[in-house]
């Protein structure tokens, strides 16, 4: 039995956190606005800043072509961009073909392709609009008229090769978000020499689990991925040069809620902290996953345990991620400055911009709440990171 309480000297800041759940957010956006007040001087040179990264990165962009240039072509603020990103996903999960080709067609008939015809500087993307035109087009035949030989003929050859080409794009596009299928082929791929510059936090993809079976599987690809990675980071001279894995709660409990807040804490914190043990001895850092605004309050509830556990000592490098468009994103970062100084060492933070704004939304009107946790507006979740 794990006996675990709020510390004293952090209980008003928790207080504050969540406090700024249901905040007003007008009232709140004026504080923002205030924080961010800034001189002249400062605001020519942020804005000089910015312009600088913007040209370097579309220079970069330019230069490497490929499947960059189509993602750009094809973006998620277009019916063909969620196309492609929905059959990205979906293409993975579904094992057997005759599946597969009933949603290609689904997707790829109703698609304006011809709109991105000659949008692209990119040869690569003009042809791929072709070959999805061409696509949509023999499917909207094939649905329209089946009276000719030639179009059924056209259609029984065409559809294992559609099949083909859209499978092996989409492979193409998942490299981009996916660096590998296990822990050993994504170190390989962040070892390439593209990606020498960069530090990698690797994540092992999934949403909550079911049952405990499952969270002990994960629990065992964590420390699996741990023990691979340990190899990699004998050159790293502490915890902030060395690769992390970012770990999911939810993956590591079926019942990660508040409500089960004494089922968590006994049964969750020693999995956190025997990850944090394991990840201390092979010399790299893990980061707690930020998930709904909901779980928040418990998952802070196990880092702060974890964190000042006497077993890690002076250990660096156990992190959280910190979501800006949660409206309680600055009073909890003034609540981890405060354990990292009652610690007196560094806390590894992770600044995102949040993942969940749908879902938490619809959850909210669900409720029947007066307000949502997360800022209504992009622009405002801009402000607060």
């Amino acid at each position: 039995m794990i006996h675990y309480s709020l510390t004293s000297d952090t209980l008003p800041l928790r207080k504050e956190i969540s406090h700024a759940y249901l905040i007003d957010e007008t009232r709140l956006v004026k504080s923002l606005l205030t924080l961010a007040e800034l001189d002249h001087t400062q605001s020519s040179a942020i804005a000089e800043r910015a312009r600088q990264l913007i040209i370097t990165t579309r220079q970069q962009a330019r230069a490497s072509g490929g499947i960059e240039a189509l993602l750009r072509e094809y973006d998620l603020s277009s019916q063909e961009g969620v196309t492609l990103m929905c059959l990205a996903e979906a293409l993975l999960r579904i094992p057997d073909p005759d599946t597969a080709d009933q949603l290609i067609k689904d997707k790829l008939s109703y698609a304006d392709w011809q709109k991105h015809l000659g949008h692209s500087h990119s040869l690569f993307v003009n042809a791929s609009t072709w070959g999805l035109m061409l696509t949509g087009k023999l499917i909207r035949f094939e649905q329209e008229s089946m009276s000719s030989v030639l179009s059924r003929l056209l259609v029984r050859s065409s559809d294992p090769l559609i099949r083909m080409a859209i499978q092996e794009a989409m492979s193409i596009i998942g490299q981009q978000f996916v660096l590998g299928e296990t822990i050993e082929s994504a170190i390989q791929r962040s070892q390439d020499a593209s990606n020498q510059a960069y530090l990698f936090s690797f994540d092992m993809l999934g949403e909550a689990v079911l049952s405990m079976p499952d969270a002990q599987n994960y629990l065992e690809r964590y420390l699996n991925a741990i023990q691979v990675l340990a190899n990699t980071s004998q050159k790293a001279r502490n915890e902030f040069e060395a690769p992390s894995i970012s770990v999911k709660l939810s993956a590591l409990h079926p019942r990660f809620e508040f409500a089960q807040r004494e089922r968590i804490i006994n049964e969750l914190i020693p999995k956190i902290l025997l990850i944090a043990q394991k990840a201390r001895d092979a010399g790299i850092s893990i980061t707690i996953d930020a998930e709904e605004a909901d779980r928040l309050d418990v998952t802070l509830d196990v880092f702060e345990a974890v964190y000042n556990h006497s077993s890690l000592g002076d250990w660096q490098g156990l992190g959280l991620v910190v979501q800006a468009y949660q409206k309680r994103a600055l009073p909890l970062i003034k609540w981890l400055e405060e354990l990292a100084k009652n610690k007196h060492r560094r806390m590894m933070l992770r600044l995102a911009k949040g993942a969940y704004w749908d879902s938490e939304i619809k959850n909210s009107q669900e409720q029947g709440l007066d307000g949502y946790p997360v800022f209504t507006r992009k622009v405002l979740t801009d402000l607060s990171y």
